[in-house]
């Protein structure tokens, strides 16, 4: 796909109503992909969409409620869209939350709720258009602070975050988004899904927004700006030249090696654990994958 040649593509961006993720958003719009923008917020997305339709000319972007601490509204997002009988190509897992404590609806540490097992069982709902529509991409919008993670403690996922800054979980949702990547290279090789990990850089969004006040600016500082980070997302959802390779971590356009820890046996434990916790791998499993 060359510049300005994403007609007849479908987007589907989690968090697309705000930072790196409605930037993001915006150029897919402007490149003339059909867009949908997926968040918490009615209102916050309505004006999102509106804003990426007057900068555009596109019409062709929607808004979709999606609160990925709750899998009950993550599993009526993907119903929403897959009652629109659109194709997917490209799904970008981009929302997130960082600097935060606290358990999602189902009693899940907020972080991972929200960053990986959100994403894990919308991705997972989705995979049958997914694949429908090949040549199709899932980007994974991780960071590098996973990196700092060692491990993961199963166990510390069922209760709020310890830590004032909350870092040390935020930096084990970032490597389950690594993980996940690569165990769902494994699971659909060869079938034209491929799939990406990335670091947008270190950027100012919203992101940070529940880190204390007090403590807020000095993580912030000397950021990238939101359309400076959203430039690894495109590249991974949109570049031609990583379109044959899947389950690679990016960082600044280019393929970087990921924390080691992120083994194969790793990446499988989570996935089970992942369709246990959301039921995908009860009595017949939704996606097919798992």
């Amino acid at each position: 796909m060359g510049e300005g040649d994403l007609s007849g593509r479908t987007f589907l961006i989690t968090g697309g109503n705000t930072g790196i993720g409605r930037a993001t958003a915006l150029e897919l719009a402007r490149r003339g992909g059909r867009v949908f923008v997926a968040c918490r917020s009615a209102a916050k997305g309505a004006e999102a969409v509106a804003s990426i339709k007057a900068s555009t000319g596109n019409d062709s972007v929607w808004v979709l409620p999606l609160d990925l601490a709750d899998l009950d509204s993550v599993r009526s997002c993907a119903a929403d869209f897959l009652a629109c009988g659109e194709p997917l190509h490209v799904l970008v897992n981009n929302a997130g939350l960082a600097g935060t404590r606290g358990v999602t609806r189902q009693g899940f540490e907020l972080m991972f709720g929200v960053n990986h097992l959100g994403h894990f069982l919308l991705t997972n709902l989705l995979l049958g258009r997914l694949t429908d529509s090949v040549p199709a991409r899932v980007v994974n919008v991780s960071s590098d602070s996973h990196y700092q993670a060692k491990g993961i403690d199963f166990d510390a996922l069922r209760r709020p975050a310890r830590g004032i800054t909350g870092l040390p979980e935020y930096a084990v949702s970032k490597l389950c988004n690594v993980l996940f990547t690569q165990e769902l290279a494994r699971r659909t090789a060869g079938t034209g899904l491929t799939t990406y990990a990335l670091h947008p850089g270190v950027v100012a969004s919203d992101i940070w927004r529940r880190v204390p006040w007090p403590v807020r600016p000095f993580v912030t500082r000397n950021m990238l700006s939101v359309t400076e980070g959203a430039q690894t997302s495109l590249y991974c959802a949109t570049s031609p030249e990583v379109a044959e390779v899947s389950g690679r971590f990016y960082d600044k356009c280019a393929e970087r090696a990921p924390n080691p820890v992120a083994t194969p046996e790793l990446g499988r434990l989570l996935w089970e654990r992942s369709a246990a916790w959301t039921g995908l791998s009860s009595a017949g499993d939704e996606s097919g994958a798992a």
